[in-house]
């Protein structure tokens, strides 16, 4: 690839994943805003291709999304949202939102001034060969980040059983299933 369609790229992946993130937010719809989020993580794969990260480009595809957004969907699906999409918001929920949105870009803005002017964040990663294959990649996951690893297969354990445990007895309480 062209060094100087690089930057044209990045910034046009970039813009698409915040465009479907923003999206993922806005949409009323839960389906649209799981389809936009399965965009977010093509884009994603796209800069990582940029990165020469081919694997974890590959990863993101096929377990982001293709196997987490499919469990994402099929748990959307199982509930019925027409009770939940009923109720309107209070104006404080808009004004918390706000306020963690502003101390979120705040944050952002101050790690972006840390940052050394005009030099690369990819200084800092290994330039030795075999550094971003599937054996690195699979040792640094299951050695030291392995209680993260964990975790985040234990919250999508419960999240899933405890959407399943929702639909079957419905959002107030009441069973739908009789």
């Amino acid at each position: 690839m062209d060094i100087a369609w690089q930057p044209i790229l990045f910034w046009i992946l970039s813009i698409g994943t915040i465009g479907c993130g923003v999206l993922v937010i806005a949409s009323r719809n839960p389906v649209a805003s799981a389809l936009f989020l399965v965009l977010s993580f093509g884009f994603m794969a796209g800069l990582f291709v940029l990165l020469n990260a081919f694997f974890l480009a590959a990863i993101q595809i096929l377990v982001y999304a293709g196997a987490v957004m499919v469990l994402f969907l099929f748990i959307i699906m199982l509930l019925d949202l027409k009770a939940s999409t009923a109720r309107r918001r209070s104006i404080f929920s808009y004004l918390f939102g706000l306020a963690i949105a502003g101390g979120l870009i705040a944050l952002f803005a101050q790690v972006v001034d840390l940052l050394p002017a005009g030099k690369a964040t990819m200084d800092s990663l290994p330039d030795k060969p075999g550094a971003y294959d599937a054996s690195a990649l699979g040792t640094l996951l299951f050695t030291e980040y392995q209680l993260p690893f964990l975790a985040t297969g234990v919250l999508l354990l419960a999240a899933t059983v405890g959407v399943v445990i929702l639909s079957r007895r419905g959002i107030g309480g009441e069973s739908s299933h009789q």
